[in-house]
C-alpha cells in the first residue's frame, strides 16, 4: 500500500489493521506495532498510521496508554447467558463499570407470522411491538437489537417511553409488572447484512455474534423474542457466572 494525498487514505489504513486485530494474531491487551512500524510496513506515512489508529480508538478496537503504548481493547460488554437474575444490558454495562446508552431506531405494532409467532406462542397475526434499538457503551455502539413483545400484554406502550436509553426491562417490571426469567437462548456466528455493519461500524458482511433469546416471565411465559447483533471485538458472552463463550463452543 503506498501513501498519497488522498484525503480518505487513511480509512484504508484503518481497515487493514481492524482486519489484523480480527485475525487472531493479536489478544484483548496485547500491544500493537509502533506507528513507526506499522507505517513502514504498510508504506504510508506515520501521519495516515495515527489518524486510522486514533479512529480505531474511538471505536473502542484499540487503546493507549502513555507508557505502554497502544494495547488491544479487552470486550467492553460482558453479556451473560441464562442468569438468573440479571438481563437488562444496561445492568450488565453499569456492572462492568461502563456507561449504558442506547438510540431508538425502530417502534411499530405490526402482526405477527412465523418463527416469532411460534417463540411468543401467538396466533398468526396477532399484534406484536417491534422495538429496534442500537445499543452503546460509553458511547461505542456494540449491538443492534430487535424486541418483539406481545401487543396485548404492553397496553400503551409508546416509542417515547424509550427515548434516551431508558431500560426496557425495568419498563415492563414497573408499568405491566412483568418480571424477566431464565428463558431459551442461542448463540451462533453470522455475516452483518450492509445496515448492520454500518450501524456498527463493521465492514460489510464481517462475522458478528448472533444472540437470539425467549425471554419468559417469572411465571414461564414468553413475553419477548429477541434478536441481538454483537460486534465480536466488543462483546463477550458468559454462560450464567462461569466461563467465556468461545468460538469453540459454537
Amino acid at each position: 500500500m503506498t501513501d498519497d494525498a488522498t484525503p480518505r487514505r487513511y480509512l484504508q489504513v484503518q481497515q487493514r489493521l481492524q482486519e489484523m486485530l480480527d485475525g487472531g494474531e493479536y489478544q484483548p491487551g496485547d500491544k500493537v506495532p509502533s506507528e513507526r512500524e506499522l507505517a513502514l510496513t504498510l508504506g504510508v506515512s506515520r501521519m495516515t498510521v495515527r489518524r486510522a489508529v486514533d479512529a480505531l480508538v474511538k471505536l473502542g478496537l484499540l487503546e493507549r496508554d502513555s507508557t505502554t503504548g497502544t494495547r488491544v481493547s479487552p470486550p467492553k460488554v460482558r453479556r451473560l447467558l441464562n442468569h438468573a437474575h440479571l438481563h437488562s444490558i444496561t445492568q450488565m454495562v453499569a456492572a462492568t463499570g461502563g456507561r449504558a446508552g442506547g438510540r431508538l431506531l425502530e417502534f411499530q405494532m405490526t402482526p405477527v407470522a412465523g418463527r416469532v409467532a411460534e417463540k411468543l406462542q401467538l396466533s398468526a397475526g396477532s399484534p406484536v411491538v417491534v422495538i429496534r434499538r442500537l445499543r452503546l457503551v460509553d458511547e461505542v455502539p456494540f449491538c443492534l437489537e430487535t424486541s418483539y413483545l406481545s401487543a396485548r400484554r404492553v397496553p400503551g406502550l409508546a416509542a417515547q417511553d424509550l427515548m434516551d436509553g431508558a431500560s426496557l426491562y425495568q419498563l415492563l417490571e414497573d408499568r405491566y409488572g412483568i418480571s424477566a426469567a431464565v428463558g431459551e437462548s442461542m448463540i451462533s456466528v453470522s455475516f452483518a447484512t450492509r445496515p448492520e455493519a454500518e450501524a456498527l461500524n463493521l465492514p460489510a458482511q464481517h462475522a458478528v455474534l448472533l444472540y437470539r433469546s425467549v425471554v419468559q416471565d417469572t411465571q414461564g411465559q414468553p413475553f419477548e423474542y429477541l434478536k441481538s447483533v454483537n460486534h465480536p471485538s466488543l462483546v463477550v458472552f458468559n454462560i450464567g457466572e462461569g466461563r467465556p463463550v468461545t468460538t469453540a463452543d459454537l
